[in-house]
């Protein structure tokens, strides 16, 4: 088919969706005048690792914008007090309500001034907004109530004074007055954050990463940069052993095994009884650590014995003790063993599964593939999620590229080819996908296993020391060599190369990492390579606090450029409730530009004038003759 009759019939197809010239120019304005809109505001997170009250803080307060908009919005006639009890209201709205409710505080005064209030707010931030999109953003079932009252003028006019009011004090008086406060909160979250970015680790030592995953469900926008202990889940999802049971050493490490058996039903009955059988004189969460552990080795074991190319032979150790003097040799130098009792080890083949480990394993396995919770999360870890992500000229992925010593990009061997940059990232993307899908079988979910702790994985970027860490108390065993990205971070020429690997602009360009921990109090700045790298990993989890200094970072980009937030530890829930208490956050500008940039200078304002040029070109088939129009 020549581009003449491709192009017609693509045209013949377009004028289903705009029969005639009229439908034509309706669009054409609307998309014209969408593009000078200001430009939607992006939110950045990483590193939840699943520190759900936080979290839900956070996601409710939208990072303290809310707050922001009240100050701005309310200042000359509303007290401080008064400003945080609306704040409040807006965060958790069903709970405040009760809480007052109880007090005997809420009349039909409290109703009409909350809702105005709520209503002036929703319009002040729903300025970046075309009219179409602000009804996708209501709540279903209040969009044309909550529109009536957003175009109503009653000051204009005693018709439209007594209209609006009207509908005021009808959904009061009808005892509807707390469905819409709901409704209006929900909404001015969507205002206040147009798109969600998570640059990975959802999962990992915090109580509840299954409950992130709910409230990311329910998020409007929402895309996720995988972390590598969300491809560990996934890999336990996919089926890999090894995978499996490094989630469950992982979650009896930090003593949080509520996520398995509470959160996604997953039994760990059967390795408790032989863990006890095992390790009579150790407590019983020590006995299950070490049954475990024992038995993720022996799985590694066998599968970097069958994946060669994987380079990951330093991890081969059951092989290496000395099972009568208690010793193990690495590297020509020879360690004790602390507490050295392995009952299911056969010194003659270290890494095969006893009869009991592996009826454990089976009974643990059968679990995480039967829990329709987990699918369904890891679902939709899958339908957000990518290895990395290319929006409005920034480059978001959790770990790093690798790097050989001299910067360069390192050539990764697997799977018979050599990889390298972008190219090696989307193998990788590729893999993860096909091995959820039962694709190419084992060798892709064991590579699951590989891009979590392999040396060469973008999501860890070092080389773990699982085993020399419970076992080895000489702690230069415990170091863990780097990715020579890390030593590159703050290189302009660095971070040019990658953003020219990848077709970014340069100049404009930012790369956006999780993974590190910055250490605030220390001085580091997440802000490296002259702005060109921003590392968002704040600590979120609580157990990092003393370690940064700080409770997290939210990156918000603009239509006025990009500022760092930097949270302060905030109350819990009911504090929060109980005195107004809000999350503290200190808001450092990154880039302040001199003009408004608008929805024309994103990715997709790119798309939308794609859309323009396309009906322009529909518009000229119906002037000339050349498409029929339809009535």
């Amino acid at each position: 088919m020549d581009k003449n009759k491709q192009k017609y019939k693509y045209l013949y197809l377009l004028s289903e969706k705009y029969p005639n010239r009229q439908s034509v120019v309706t669009e054409l304005i609307r998309l014209k005048a969408i593009l000078n809109l200001a430009r939607p505001t992006e939110h950045f997170m990483s590193d939840l690792h699943g520190e759900y009250e936080s979290f839900f803080h956070i996601l409710n307060n939208c990072s303290g914008v809310i707050k922001e908009k009240v100050d701005y919005l309310f200042s000359e006639e509303m007290s401080t007090s008064q400003k945080a009890e609306f704040c409040t209201l807006i965060y958790y709205p069903k709970e405040k309500i009760l809480n007052l409710k109880k007090q005997k505080l809420i009349t039909t005064q409290w109703y009409s001034q909350n809702l105005i209030y709520l209503l002036r707010l929703s319009r002040l931030m729903s300025y970046k907004y075309p009219q179409s999109e602000l009804k996708n953003l209501l709540p279903k079932g209040y969009e044309t109530i909550i529109l009536e009252l957003l175009t109503a003028r009653p000051n204009d006019d005693t018709f439209q004074e007594v209209y609006f009011n009207t509908i005021l004090n009808t959904l009061i008086n009808i005892n509807s007055g707390t469905d819409f406060i709901i409704a209006f909160t929900k909404f001015i979250k969507k205002l206040a954050v147009a798109h969600l970015h998570i640059v990975g680790d959802i999962y990992d030592r915090g109580q509840r990463p299954d409950s992130i995953i709910d409230m990311l469900r329910q998020h409007h926008s929402v895309d996720i940069q995988w972390g590598n202990h969300d491809i560990l889940w996934m890999g336990a999802m996919c089926g890999n052993e090894a995978c499996i049971a490094t989630v469950v050493r992982n979650c009896l490490s930090y003593n949080n095994t509520a996520v398995l058996e509470k959160g996604y039903a997953i039994s760990l009955r059967s390795l408790s009884s032989l863990a006890s059988k095992l390790y009579p004189n150790k407590t019983l969460l020590i006995a299950m650590q070490r049954t475990i552990s024992i038995i993720l080795f022996k799985l590694e074991g066998q599968l970097i014995k069958r994946n060669p190319d994987f380079q990951m032979d330093s991890r081969l150790l059951l092989d290496k003790i000395d099972y009568t003097s208690k010793h193990i040799k690495i590297n020509n130098i020879s360690y004790p063993i602390k507490s050295p009792s392995f009952p299911t080890i056969n010194p003659q083949n270290p890494y095969e599964l006893s009869l009991e480990e592996a009826e454990v394993l089976s009974d643990i396995k059968s679990a995480f593939l039967d829990s329709v919770r987990l699918r369904k999360h890891i679902d939709f870890l899958y339908q957000k999620g990518s290895v990395y992500k290319a929006y409005n000229n920034n480059l978001l992925y959790h770990g790093c590229i690798p790097l050989n010593d001299d910067g360069s990009f390192m050539r990764i061997h697997l799977n018979n080819k050599y990889y390298s940059g972008k190219n090696y990232l989307d193998f990788v993307d590729k893999t993860i996908r096909q091995a959820y899908l039962g694709l190419y079988e084992q060798k892709n979910i064991d590579l699951m296993y590989y891009f979590w702790c392999g040396r060469y994985s973008p999501f860890s970027g070092r080389e773990f020391k699982t085993f020399e860490r419970m076992f080895i108390e000489d702690t230069d065993t415990w170091i863990e060599p780097s990715d020579a990205y890390y030593k590159y971070c703050n290189d302009e020429k660095i971070c040019d190369m990658i953003f020219e690997e990848f077709s970014l602009k340069t100049k404009r360009g930012h790369i956006i990492n999780g993974h590190v921990p910055v250490k605030v109090k220390e001085g580091e700045s997440p802000v490296k390579a002259n702005g060109k790298l921003i590392i968002i990993d704040g600590g979120f989890c609580r157990a990092y606090h003393k370690k940064t200094g700080i409770a997290g970072y939210t990156l918000i980009s603009n239509s006025r450029g990009l500022r760092l937030l930097e949270h302060q530890s905030c109350a819990n829930i009911k504090e929060s409730l109980k005195a107004n208490q809000d999350i503290e956050s200190v808001s450092c500008t990154l880039e302040l530009q001199n003009y408004h940039s608008s929805t024309a200078d994103t990715d997709l304002g790119e798309e939308i004038q794609c859309q323009i040029n396309d009906i322009y070109h529909l518009m000229l088939a119906y002037q000339n003759g050349l498409v029929p129009e339809q009535a």
